[in-house]
Formats: structure tokens, sequence, C-alpha cells
């Protein structure tokens, strides 16, 4: 019986021989499996449009709880991020003892659950993962009508969420995660150029004139700007595709870690500094790019988010195409053109939402808040608990336990706490918040909202720098 590292090691070799016939540049920039390719991944996926709403959401929590709620809501993420690894893992290894082969297929979170724990733990892991990663496509889309205004107000941000929701659409021709290397590499690099601009902006910017710092002064408001920080160290939805894209997924463990602690470098400092320079002006504007003044370096900054996003875009949909290759039995294909074919009728419905629900800002929250909460932090907390309940499990299981963590009961102990707290503080009051929130901007600016928070025409593409 072969072990799970020989097993991966033969399937590398083998998709090395597959791609001997390509050029080498192809290789290097497309074909990525490293533990590499997976922080990028995961970095990439993490941060993108959120850096744009934090500041707004230090404007509802104050400076010292949106520092202190994005570390600690960092260090969950990281947490659960290694329960999902971990679970991969154990599921993969059970799977190779019984001689089953992934070659020409990709392993999901619901088929992880259903493998550990039974179909009634498939139905729920796939409710919510496909239910979190539309919505996340739906607000990458939203973002990129809410960016672009800021450059050109010619056509109203509705007509840009049609262009965008087809330019989406190409990412159907990107085969799996293995090849997002050079993507996810420059996609980092302009959301790390985006988020010091914000920062070095904002500064140069200095406070407006009579500046109030008032937050946090509304228990909704507060809620609303928690519950988005949950939303932004989220991207757990796409772990395990990342993972079974690695040539060495036992590699995984920490990859977590390293991606959110580049992140703090980037959301922390510009949230402060844009917050500092604009204060309560932010409750009334959910883009950061809104208030800072048009120049070359804004209109780039806007440019790299935009692309950006296409690319967070793809990474997003791609597990939700794989589900709807395995729903009508097209998984195994390997015509390129085929597959984007199939995978079109999965961007329609994003499209759609995005139309419907053009709320920049307030549908992070509640997509945090209803979804979020269990897809990232309750169900892989329970569902590690349940997979290694039996002294046998335990005694068996794939991977040892993380270093600082001596022994099963403290194991057991930080589980509970994260159930215990998403479910109350996340799910509970994050929920209240938020959908109350959704639903005045509902009754403000409708459902189908053609032009969300759109300031006067010319105002947006005409500002100057101005101290």
């Amino acid at each position: 019986m072969t072990s799970l590292n020989e097993t991966i090691e033969h399937d590398e070799r083998e998709e090395e021989n597959e791609e001997s016939s390509h050029s080498g540049l192809k290789k290097f920039l497309f074909h990525g499996g490293s533990a590499y390719d997976a922080w990028f991944n995961c970095t990439s996926n993490q941060v993108a449009q959120v850096l744009l709403t934090l500041p707004t959401t230090f404007a509802q929590l104050g400076m010292i709880s949106g520092i202190i709620l994005q570390v600690f809501y960092g260090i969950l993420g990281c947490w659960t991020g290694y329960l999902i690894s971990d679970l991969y893992m154990e599921y993969r290894t059970r799977k190779e003892r019984e001689n089953v082969n992934f070659r020409n297929h990709v392993i999901q979170w619901y088929e992880v659950l259903e493998g550990l724990l039974g179909p009634y733990w498939k139905a729920i892991g796939l409710f919510f993962n496909c239910t979190l990663l539309l919505f996340g496509c739906v607000i990458q889309l939203i973002a990129c009508a809410s960016n672009i205004y800021y450059i050109n107000d010619h056509l109203d941000k509705r007509t840009w969420t049609y262009i965008f929701g087809a330019c989406c659409a190409t990412t159907v021709l990107i085969p799996s995660l293995h090849n997002y290397r050079v993507w996810s590499f420059l996609g980092l690099g302009m959301t790390t150029y985006t988020a010091w601009y914000l920062t070095i902006a904002a500064i140069i910017h200095g406070k407006v004139e009579n500046v109030k710092h008032t937050g946090p002064n509304k228990m909704v408001l507060y809620f609303t700007g928690a519950t988005n920080i949950l939303y932004t160290f989220g991207g757990h939805a796409v772990t395990v595709e990342i993972m079974h894209a690695m040539w060495k997924p036992q590699k995984f463990k920490s990859i977590y870690l390293y991606a959110t602690l580049y992140v703090f470098t980037l959301t922390i400092p510009s949230a402060v500094a844009v917050y500092w320079a604009f204060g309560d002006q932010l409750l009334e504007q959910s883009n950061a790019f809104a208030l800072l003044p048009r120049s070359g370096w804004r209109d780039a900054a806007v440019i790299l988010m935009l692309l950006h996003q296409f690319i967070t875009f793809g990474i997003a949909s791609t597990p939700l195409y794989f589900v709807w290759e395995k729903v009508i039995g097209m998984h195994g294909t390997k015509n390129i053109f085929l597959r984007a074919l199939i995978r079109l009728p999965v961007v329609i419905p994003i499209w759609f939402f995005a139309i419907i629900f053009p709320f920049f800002g307030p549908i992070n929250s509640a997509v945090g808040a209803l979804l979020v909460s269990f897809a990232v932090y309750i169900i892989p907390a329970c569902a590690h608990m349940l997979t290694y309940k039996s002294a046998y499990a335990r005694e068996n299981a794939a991977e040892k336990l993380p270093f600082f963590v001596p022994n099963w009961t403290l194991m057991y102990a930080i589980n509970a706490f994260v159930v215990v707290w998403i479910l109350v503080v996340g799910f509970g009051f994050g929920s209240w918040a938020s959908i109350t929130n959704l639903v005045k901007q509902v009754g403000t600016f409708g459902l189908f909202a053609k032009c969300y928070q759109c300031p006067p025409k010319g105002i947006a593409t005409n500002q100057t720098l101005h101290h």
C-alpha cells in the first residue's frame, strides 16, 4: 500500500511528463503548484475590494476596535484555515488507503465533509460554500462598477456592471487554480500598490476641515463594521481547491498564517490613514476612492484594483465551475473550449444578483454574518471536533496536533470557543446589524439601483488634489 506522499509525488511526476510538451515560459507562468503559489493564491484571494471598505468599517467601529478586531479575526481565520487543511489531509489519506485516484478529479470542501461525516454534512457544506462563493463573485462585480465610476462617470454603475460581468465571464477559460500562478502574483502586486496609495494619499491630503471621529456611537454600525472584518478574513471557501492544486498539499499548514500577516501590512495602515484623514465622512461613502482627489496615482490605483478584482472573481468562481461540471457529469473533460461553454451558466446568476443588490459595502457585512460565519468558522470547527471524537480517530489522525496545542482537550476548547463566539457575535449580532443596514439601503436606493452612492456627474472624475 503506497503512502499519501508517494501517491502525490507519483501524480506530480505524471503532471510533469504531461507538461513536457509545453514551452518552458508557459510552464513557468501558468503551471503553479508550489507552496509559494498557494501563498499567492490565498493572499490574493483574501484582500481585494475589501481594502476600499475597511476605512468605513473603522468609522463604524472607531480606531482602537478596528485594529483589535482585525488582529482577532485574522487569528481566528488562520485557525480555521488550519482546521480545513487538516481535514483535507485526513480525507485524502483515508481515500488513498482505499486506492482512490484523484488524478482527474479536484477535491472540494463538501466532498471532504461527506467523506468524513456523511451526506448531511455534504449538503450543509455545499449550500454554504457555494452561496458564499456566488456572493463573493457578486461583490467583485459591484466593486468593479463602483471603482470605474471614479474614472469615467459617463455610464452609470449599473451599465458598468453589465460590462464587467461580460469581462469576468472570460474566467471560464482558465482550467483550475493550478493555472493562476502569474495572475495571483500580479493581483497581489496590484493590491499592494492600491493599499499604499490609500495610505500615502490620505496622509498627504491631511485631515479635512472640522474632521470628526465619533465612532463607535451606534450598535447597528458597530456590529456591521465588525462583521465586515469577519468577512475580510473569510477567504477559506477556496482553501481545499488551493490545497489540491499544490504538488505537496501537506506543506499548506502555515500558509494562511503567512498570508494573513502580509494582509495586515496592507489593511491596517490604509484603513487607519484614510479614517484619520476623513473621519465621519466615511459613514456616508463606502468606497475610499470617492473621498480622495482625482490624480494620476488614484487612476492607476483604480485600474489596478479593477484588474485584481477580475483575478479574484476568477479564483472565487473556479470552485463553482467545478461543482457545476460535476453536477452535469463533465468534470473529467480536457477540452478547454467545451469546459468554458458548459461553465457559462454559472456566471448568469452572479451577474443578476450584482444588478439587484448594487450596495457596495453593506452587502459585505450581510454576506459575512449570514454565510462566512458558518462556512468559514462554525462548520470547520464543528467538523473537526466530530471527525476526531473517537479515541481511534485521534490516535490515527493523518496530521499531528500543532506544536502549540499539547493535547486534544485544548484543541476541543479552542474549537468550542470559535463556535460560540461566532455564533453569538458574528451570526447573532452581526446578522441583526448587517440586515438592518442592508434593508435601510434597499429602502433608500431601491433594488436594481442605477447608481448607488453616485456623486453628481463630473464630481467623481474632475476632483483635483487639494490640502
